[in-house]
């Protein structure tokens, strides 16, 4: 399955991306500058910053070249060079912020990230950080043929309707499915708490459920638990409450996520493997709660210290 890219008029971001080196494996655009968010005017998306991803193979060669032609988009680290530029790339969640950047009449703000990052936390949700942003709506603005990343990307999808549809009651609405997925990777964000406003996902969620529907209508036609029927825009789902179904579902989770669970639950010093305690999690009422307290830690401890690198990276 290939990951749906959204629109085609994406010029504007085209004539973006010939600014940068073009050794790319991925480039997706996203936010409130390419999707419309409720309660905002179409001019103010026509005002606000652009956010871009940059998913690069080689960082050390890519910062050297873009240091070259664009020099002014980096703080004072662009002082300590290409390798040093990567060493912090790599803390947190593994990507690199140049923010607050002028670009052919617009302000700018474009991270990168290594594909091998990237994959990991597509996988395995290392950090939720980017796969997080891929979970909703995205401008896929240049993608190469690695199929690895391209398995990584739909494994990511997959992952996420399985974390929802843990935390969701046994049956849900449509609307209801994709609030819950947009919400994942703001579960433990503190910038939700002291700067992001509150009702975010609701505005991401209401004016795109047509691109949450592209991104995930073939997961869903596929998966049996649900019956969705595309040419109504609606689904019907039926979920599997039972211990077993829900031991199912928590075995096809992303590892760290796996992990995160499993520590809630086991007290220290029991050597138990994940298997039992994720078999003791399935059996326990407070399932979907113990799942969102997982995904809080993962955002939580990534988020705080990807905050802490802008202050380096942004100057």
């Amino acid at each position: 399955m290939a990951l749906p890219v959204l629109s085609s008029s994406a010029v504007k971001f085209r004539r973006v991306l010939a600014h940068f080196p073009q050794e790319l494996s991925l480039a997706f655009a996203y936010g409130s500058g390419v999707f419309r968010q409720a309660g905002a005017s179409a001019e103010h998306g026509e005002t606000n910053m652009l956010d871009f991803v940059f998913a690069v193979d080689d960082a050390v060669t890519w910062h050297m070249t873009n240091l070259l032609k664009n020099r002014s988009h980096y703080s004072f680290l662009k002082f300590f060079g290409p390798k040093k530029i990567s060493t912090i790339q790599r803390y947190g969640a593994g990507i690199y912020y140049n923010t607050l950047v002028p670009c052919n009449d617009r302000v700018i703000k474009y991270g990168v990230i290594s594909t091998d990052a990237l994959i990991e936390d597509l996988f395995h949700w290392k950090t939720l950080y980017v796969a997080g942003r891929l979970q909703k709506p995205v401008k896929i603005l240049a993608q190469n043929e690695n199929s690895r990343l391209q398995a990584a990307l739909v494994s990511n999808l997959k992952s996420a309707v399985t974390a929802a549809f843990l935390m969701l009651p046994e049956s849900f609405s449509e609307e209801d499915l994709y609030m819950q997925i947009a919400g994942l990777s703001y579960s433990g964000d503190f910038r939700m708490i002291i700067g992001e406003d509150k009702s975010k996902v609701q505005n991401i969620v209401k004016p795109n459920v047509a691109h949450f529907q592209k991104l995930y209508s073939s997961i869903l036609q596929d998966c049996p638990q649900v019956v969705y029927k595309h040419q109504l825009g609606r689904l019907e789902a039926s979920i599997d409450k039972s211990p077993e179904g829900q031991f199912t579902q928590l075995m096809a989770l992303p590892k760290t996520l796996q992990q995160k669970i499993t520590a809630l639950v086991n007290p220290p010093g029991k050597n138990r493997d994940v298997e039992e305690i994720l078999l003791q999690v399935a059996h326990d009422p407070d399932c979907g709660f113990l799942v969102h307290q997982g995904i809080s830690g993962i955002v939580r401890s990534s988020s705080i210290v990807q905050s802490a690198k802008t202050i380096l990276t942004a100057g």
